[in-house]
């Protein structure tokens, strides 16, 4: 059994976050795109046990009750390590503390390595926004796949009659 790695998350300054934006174009290449949800929300940066920025997380307020991450990344070098699922699973408690009932994420239908990831930590897919990536200035392809479809995937947090959660 693998032992999670140690992390800590730590909420970024609303002045700052444009010095986060290497690492979310780790998970979403698109500059600009992402610069119309960069001050969204809440983003945090995440960091190992030896105190080194290694990935952020940016989660935004979908409804009263759901949450969605808009970006979650860890650097190349520190991916496979266990750090996105400690990530997840620290958002997870975060957000079920705040009282949400779910949280969401969306991912191309290209990504499939992102799709294997989100459905081992818990996620369901619950719908498909069709052409989604087809509004990007550049084509992303992915596993020879052209990134087209956003396949919307959420977990529920609160356990109610029978069902899992986080």
């Amino acid at each position: 059994m693998t032992v999670p790695p140690i992390i800590q998350l730590s909420a970024a300054k609303h002045e700052e976050r444009h010095t986060y934006l290497d690492l979310l174009l780790i998970a979403d290449e698109c500059a600009e795109i992402v610069s119309k949800y960069l001050y969204d929300g809440e983003l945090y940066s995440v960091y190992n046990e030896e105190h080194e920025t290694i990935g952020v997380i940016l989660m935004i307020k979908k409804a009263r009750d759901i949450a969605e991450i808009k970006n979650i990344a860890v650097k190349p070098i520190h991916q496979g390590k266990g750090y996105g699922k400690a990530i997840l699973q620290i958002i997870c408690n975060m957000y079920k503390e705040k009282g949400y009932r779910s949280i969401q994420v969306g991912t191309a239908n290209s990504s499939i390595e992102n799709l294997i990831f989100y459905q081992k930590a818990g996620f369901r897919i619950i719908d498909v926004k069709r052409d989604f990536f087809a509004a990007y200035p550049e084509p992303i392809f992915e596993n020879g796949i052209r990134a087209l479809d956003m396949v919307m995937l959420e977990k529920t947090l609160h356990t109610e009659a029978g069902m899992g959660s986080c």
